[in-house]
């Protein structure tokens, strides 16, 4: 059997790398007799502008020779993925997909739903004009996107799929608006698949001494993050940052591997940050952490995550100390992963093997019925 992936792989973004890997390893070890691809799917306006960003120079944070690291982020996945992700030749539209002959074909995680995004948005992302027998949907995001106003070639690309589900309440609604279903709820792919440590000579100059991380607080006020670097200092710790530089920072921490990106989390005594994937690495790692994240979809994506796993609200105090958030439990924070873990592992194989599962009908669309959509009796509650 040939199983492909179309996921945000080309995407210059640690989480956004950890997730497909991850997803590709998984599916390798439930199927290791078959071949495991991702599908060199290419957007290259997606590609130009995520780029791009790498160029912007910010005077008030970065200087020039952090910045000169920055840019040379980029080839770092480059070669991250050319050694990591068994990726299939370059494709560009459906057509050329479905000339792969893929016999099951994944899509997720990440924010591949999120039609909204104007230069990552495309119908092949929700099945649109794809041929293979199985069509999967594995912990897709929908971001900012809710169904509502969803296009007319997203609600029939989305018809496609065998198998639903969704990594948080984004893509949850999506599917209840546009199918009428509601679908299992699944744990990212990095939850999956252990991240492999990383002991070389960079990280170990890192982390020489212990130290609070950042990574990505995006918006956080210049005054706040002055307190928490100062009552680090007092606390004798460092003050690092994931794949990101500030003037306020110990040492530069810019020019990263992706796994190299994941140690800085595991070696960590505190972690701050402002993104989903930041939260997971803390939670994986067992960390205590602080959250302050000012995009809106972020902010949904990391509420609905903590409340999945029962962890009390991370939000930074404002005036940054670190004392005023409590321990996080994790015994009982692992209770919830643990069954998340087995729950997903079982909706992935049996979906990926071509069992049809959908979730449970609503009444939140004013579509056809879903046994209209999906053939009478195919159904089933997940």
């Amino acid at each position: 059997m040939k199983i492909g992936i179309i996921t945000h792989h080309t995407i210059n973004n640690f989480g956004a790398f950890l997730q497909g890997w991850a997803l590709q390893e998984k599916i390798k070890a439930l199927f290791p007799q078959d071949e495991v691809y991702i599908i060199n799917f290419i957007m290259p306006k997606q590609n130009i502008i995520n780029v791009g960003g790498f160029f912007r120079y910010y005077p008030g944070s970065e200087t020039p020779r952090s910045w000169l690291h920055k840019i040379t982020q980029p080839a770092l996945f480059a070669a991250a993925r050319k050694r990591y992700y068994h990726l299939t030749k370059p494709v560009y539209n459906a057509a050329q997909i479905n000339a792969l002959g893929m016999d099951s074909i994944v899509i997720g995680s990440d924010e591949v739903w999120n039609y909204l995004d104007k230069k990552s948005y495309s119908p092949v992302k929700f099945g649109g004009g794809l041929t293979a027998p199985c069509l999967v949907a594995y912990a897709p995001s929908a971001g900012k996107s809710s169904g509502t106003d969803a296009p007319a070639e997203v609600r029939r690309a989305m018809q496609n799929f065998t198998a639903l589900s969704a990594r948080d309440i984004s893509a949850q609604t999506l599917c209840r608006q546009v199918l009428g279903v509601s679908p299992i709820t699944v744990c990212d792919p990095t939850f999956l698949t252990p991240t492999p440590r990383v002991d070389n000579e960079k990280i170990e100059r890192l982390t020489r001494a212990p130290y609070i991380l950042f990574y990505y607080c995006n918006g956080m006020p210049k005054a706040i993050k002055e307190r928490i670097v100062a009552e680090a200092h007092e606390k004798g710790l460092c003050v690092l940052g994931g794949g990101e530089y500030d003037k306020l920072y110990t040492q530069m921490s810019v020019r990263l591997t992706p796994f190299e990106w994941a140690e800085l989390f595991r070696r960590a005594e505190y972690v701050y940050t402002g993104t989903f994937h930041g939260v997971v690495f803390s939670i994986l790692n067992r960390k205590n952490f602080g959250v302050y994240a000012s995009i809106e979809s972020r902010v949904k994506k990391i509420a609905a995550l903590l409340d999945r796993f029962g962890i009390e609200n991370r939000d930074i105090a404002p005036d940054g100390e670190l004392s005023k958030l409590p321990n996080v439990d994790y015994d009982a924070v692992y209770r919830h992963i643990d069954k998340l873990r087995a729950d997903s592992t079982d909706y992935l194989y049996n979906a990926v093997r071509g069992e049809k599962r959908k979730g449970e009908t609503t009444d939140d669309t004013e579509q056809s019925r879903p046994e209209t959509l999906f053939g009478a009796g195919q159904n089933r509650t997940v």
